[in-house]
């Protein structure tokens, strides 16, 4: 097993980054396991690569488990026997993903899941600039943080118009020469499954299911699993089903 620690988890909660460590190594005996501390994120490209074969297990927050789901995909690792496990470490907005994906947030729980629990199958959304989503994905980018009543008006009042193009397996669901105000968009049931919400009232959602949308128009951004990206052109997503194997609690 090689357990690879964020550099953020050790700065957040030394103390769960511990708690996790030693009952790894107690489950698997310390002979089994080779502990890499990342002094920097980018680190973890390197200890992936040298792995040799060893169970990974990520103890970070939703973007160290990002980082290792798009680099053991790019390396053809994704979908090995040994299933990723994750210990989420981080402050509560940065482990979303984690928790939609059924991990537990406690150390314990979590790293006796990776010790005696189960392994689910979760698609992956993947782009055509090396970008995977493991959750949602919404365009545009919502930068703007209100709660409340104004939360409400600012949305109905003042939601962006963009004249994108939205294709799904080919099908055009929105051609562009109409302006949208929302895409949406995620893997679930092994496919993509996209809404485009126009932008003239008294027009519903159209809805599609795909193995791959292309969202094509004047500059967008966009934001999945909680990070913003953009502004682009044009960008293509495909789904890929299952691709994950990740270890989870049994229920």
């Amino acid at each position: 097993m090689l357990i690879v620690i964020d550099p953020t988890a050790r700065q957040t909660d030394g103390e769960a980054v511990r708690i996790a460590r030693d009952v790894l190594c107690a489950g698997v005996g310390a002979d089994g396991v080779k502990v890499c501390v990342l002094d920097q994120p980018q680190a973890m490209t390197r200890v992936l690569a040298r792995r040799g074969g060893r169970r990974v297990v990520i103890v970070g927050d939703d973007g160290a488990l990002l980082r290792a789901v798009r680099l053991l995909l790019r390396s053809g690792e994704l979908g090995d026997a040994s299933p990723l496990g994750m210990v989420p470490v981080g402050p509560g907005p940065t482990l979303a993903v984690a928790r939609a994906l059924g991990l537990p947030t406690d150390a314990v729980k979590a790293s006796r899941a990776i010790l005696t629990g189960g392994v689910r199958r979760v698609d992956v959304l993947t782009d055509d600039a090396g970008g995977v989503v493991l959750g949602a994905l919404g365009i545009p980018a919502q930068r703007t943080r209100l709660s409340g009543p104004t939360a409400l008006w600012w949305r109905t009042v003042h939601r962006p118009r963009q004249r994108l193009r939205v294709e799904a397996d080919g099908r055009v669901l929105a051609d562009g020469d109409r302006p949208v105000t929302e895409i949406s968009l995620r893997a679930a049931n092994g496919l993509a499954e996209v809404v485009v919400s126009p932008g003239q009232t008294g027009h519903g959602d159209v809805r599609a299911r795909a193995t791959s949308v292309t969202v094509s128009g004047p500059a967008f951004s966009y934001r999945a699993d909680a990070v913003d990206s953009g502004p682009t052109r044009a960008r293509t997503w495909t789904v890929r089903p299952g691709a994950l194997r990740l270890a989870v609690p049994v229920r």
